[in-house]
């Protein structure tokens, strides 16, 4: 049957399209519109976004791939432990003046193993170790910087998205103000200055649409950028469920947010792994001031001459063993300032972890006191958008009479633009102040 279909297409291409014959087993135009026609839009929510970016983003990337730097680091120092296994050969042909020439050659297998260095070894597998733990907090705490980045502007597109439904409502205002101007105006009941003003307003409401847009496409570039996706994808937000704010507004108690932080923040354990790994850089430096023990072991042949190559073989076949001390006496005073660096890093590192300690606190607490603004001025701004649309709606039916000049109603109409900014502002600044606690409480984020 499909082969009966596509002789059919192609009789009835030949008789209705002439032209369209000479191209008859060339490219097939039905694929080629396929192959190019755009790929479908990607629809995220909040959690696809953070989902994706944690899979994507090229910085956490580049972070994954220092954590592995750091654990073939840290599986190299626990070979150290290991001998040393090497072997060596070598022939020689010799010729010197009035005698034949002589070839001679040498074999060697020797070994090594460290068993006592001061404890440097057994430090050296403890800060590797470290230092890749270390590694994943990082990793961890970018996390949560990259969640609140995207967090951010995930909700400026909201906003941006809501502000402008509002808007277009007010351009449709505007545009039926300028159509009651137009025939007050006609009939001599306004002035042309107040026409004018009507015009300017309308004028004026549809450049606020423009910088809307403008701002919510920003957002949203730069939340691709987060997302490292290709900025020319058709990425299209999906709104979360609008009761979402009335759970947020749950805030949990100072203490109990304190704690959670405290016991919860990644960036806290990487100034402690600070002063952990400081600890054993100086127990290593100090180990350059104690002995080293090791043993050694090798096998070795050689020959002079090839006509007795088995014979000098088997003769020179040597075996030995033996263990090597080595006691540092004097090394120019290097060890000494190793030693001073450490401890001064050692305090250092203590210091950064107490300032650390203490600006992550006082960031907790000042969040938590935003979070308690931001909620009290959205209650306000939801009464004052409330009283300032219904107002703007009164003076409107009051125009369409006749009863209040423009001037009075444009005041109005500007009283409900900067309420509704307002509204929108507070509503999704406190959503992302909110959120930006729960990370930092290391609560899931989800909207």
């Amino acid at each position: 049957m499909e082969r009966i279909a596509v002789t059919v297409a192609a009789l009835a291409g030949i008789f209705l399209c002439p032209a369209a014959a000479q191209t008859i087993g060339s490219a097939a135009p039905a694929d080629t519109s396929a192959l190019s026609s755009p790929p479908p839009p990607l629809r995220f929510n909040l959690e696809e976004c953070l989902s994706y970016a944690m899979g994507n983003n090229f910085t956490r990337q580049q972070m994954q791939l220092s954590e592995q730097s750091y654990g073939a680091t840290y599986r190299q120092s626990k070979r150290e432990r290991l001998p040393d296994v090497s072997a060596s050969l070598s022939e020689t042909v010799g010729h010197t003046s009035g005698a034949s020439g002589t070839w001679s050659g040498s074999y060697g297998v020797d070994a090594s193993v460290t068993i006592y260095q001061g404890g440097a070894i057994g430090h050296a597998i403890e800060q590797s170790k470290l230092q890749l733990e270390n590694a994943a907090y990082q990793t961890s705490a970018y996390n949560n910087e990259l969640t609140m980045q995207i967090l951010q502007n995930f909700l400026n597109v909201l906003g941006y998205e809501e502000l402008l439904k509002y808007q277009e409502a007010v351009i449709a205002a505007s545009e039926e103000q300028l159509k009651q101007g137009k025939e007050q105006y006609a009939a001599g009941k306004i002035l042309e200055s107040d026409y004018l003003m009507l015009e300017a307003q309308l004028a004026g409401d549809k450049s606020n649409v423009v910088d809307t847009r403008a701002s919510r496409d920003n957002s949203l570039l730069t939340l691709k950028g987060l997302l490292s996706m290709d900025l020319s994808a058709d990425l299209q937000i999906v709104y979360p469920d609008t009761s979402a704010i009335v759970s947020m507004q749950a805030i949990p108690a100072q203490e109990e947010v304190l704690q959670s932080a405290m016991a919860a923040l990644p960036d806290l354990e990487v100034l402690r792994y600070g002063v952990r790994i400081a600890e054993t850089n100086l127990k290593l430096s100090q180990a350059g001031h104690l002995p080293t023990v090791s043993l050694f072991a090798g096998l070795s042949t050689g020959h002079q001459r090839y006509s007795e190559l088995g014979a000098q073989l088997s003769d020179r076949f040597t075996q030995q063993a033996g263990v090597r001390v080595s006691i540092p006496i004097f090394s120019k005073g290097q060890t000494q300032t190793k030693i001073l660096q450490s401890k001064l890093s050692l305090q250092q590192a203590k210091l950064d972890r107490q300032q650390g300690e203490l600006s992550i606190k006082q960031s907790v607490l000042q969040e938590y006191l935003n979070v308690r603004t931001a909620l009290a001025k959205y209650e306000t701004a939801i009464v004052k958008e409330n009283a300032y649309r219904k107002t703007f709606d009164a003076y409107r039916a009051q125009f369409n009479v006749g009863s209040i000049t423009a001037v009075e109603l444009l005041q109005q109409q500007n009283n409900y633009i900067s309420a509704l900014n307002d509204y929108v502002q507070s509503k999704y600044g406190f959503m992302l102040k909110r959120k930006m606690l729960d990370v930092y409480m290391g609560v899931a984020v989800k909207m």
